[in-house]
């Protein structure tokens, strides 16, 4: 008997074949499981893993300059928090709190707003109408009342050496007239604003500070944002600048989360930069 050729094996009937169909088959869905994922905006922050950081903006106050924050700024973004420290321009209090609304319309995500000394009268009127401000930080800093200035607030309670230690330089105004600049006296500035950092480092302070306009001091406060924003305060318990039964009594006020030092200078953010930097993250994390 003649044996029958046997057919010959189709494509899809050859093992080699079967093999490949499979692995182009698992491949396609693989591919298409990698571009819906990457298509998801879960993708990108994982729910309830890796919450954005809220980006910290630190507000200087008078006498100082946004240099004041640079040991604090690198310990914040150390811990991953992007920040910006815009220049306060110092002369008045409705100028600076606009200008520093319009730095805050810029940002997207949640905000931790932070001001020390005047700057916390310009966070208090700033943060006004930015929803995306989560939470305010005050650093031996004003926290107004509606109609309080930060002159206001510094001779209700006894302690501050300012009125002492201030010298004034007249300046044009833009718009015609004469205004007037304050400055801490040099031989005065140690002792009225940074007693405990060396003398090394308050000279060339003294020699840089940037004046503040009495204007600015002495402005009233629009309606407060720490009535309706979460506060937190952290109190220099020897300052000589503004008094601390001032600060803790402003902090209660605003039913603040308070700390203190005790031996803390007016310039907490220079001489206690990981406490400072320690309180701003705590209200961090209460905006994810």
């Amino acid at each position: 008997m003649s044996a029958h050729p046997s057919p010959p094996a189709s494509w899809s009937s050859r093992p080699g074949i079967r093999i490949l169909s499979t692995m182009t088959l698992a491949f396609v869905a693989l591919l298409a499981l990698l571009i819906t994922a990457l298509a998801s905006p879960a993708a990108a922050t994982p729910a309830g893993r890796h919450p954005v950081k809220p980006t910290v903006v630190l507000v200087h106050g008078a006498f100082a300059d946004a240099s004041s924050w640079t040991k604090v700024v690198t310990r914040l973004q150390g811990a991953g928090y992007p920040v910006i420290a815009p220049a306060n321009p110092l002369r008045d209090l409705a100028g600076d709190s606009a200008y520093l609304s319009s730095v805050l319309s810029t940002i997207d995500g949640p905000v931790v707003l932070v001001g020390h000394s005047y700057g916390g009268a310009v966070i208090s009127n700033a943060a006004t109408g930015h929803p995306n401000v989560k939470a305010l930080v005050f650093i031996a800093a004003f926290a107004p009342e509606e109609t309080e200035s930060a002159l206001d607030l510094t001779g209700r309670f006894p302690g501050s050496r300012l009125p002492t230690s201030l010298i004034t330089r007249p300046y044009p105004l833009p718009g015609g007239g004469t205004g007037t600049d304050t400055y801490i006296d040099p031989a005065a500035f140690r002792a009225a604003f940074a007693a405990d950092l060396p003398g090394r480092d308050t000279v060339p302070m003294a020699a840089t500070q940037r004046p503040a306009a009495l204007a600015a001091l002495g402005s009233p406060s629009g309606p407060p944002a720490w009535k309706t924003i979460a506060s937190w305060y952290l109190v220099a318990g020897a300052d000589q600048a503004i008094p601390p039964a001032a600060q803790r009594f402003m902090a209660e006020r605003a039913g603040a989360h308070t700390s203190e030092a005790r031996d803390a200078s007016h310039v907490i953010m220079i001489s206690r930069p990981d406490m400072t930097a320690a309180v701003i993250m705590a209200a961090a994390r209460t905006t994810g």
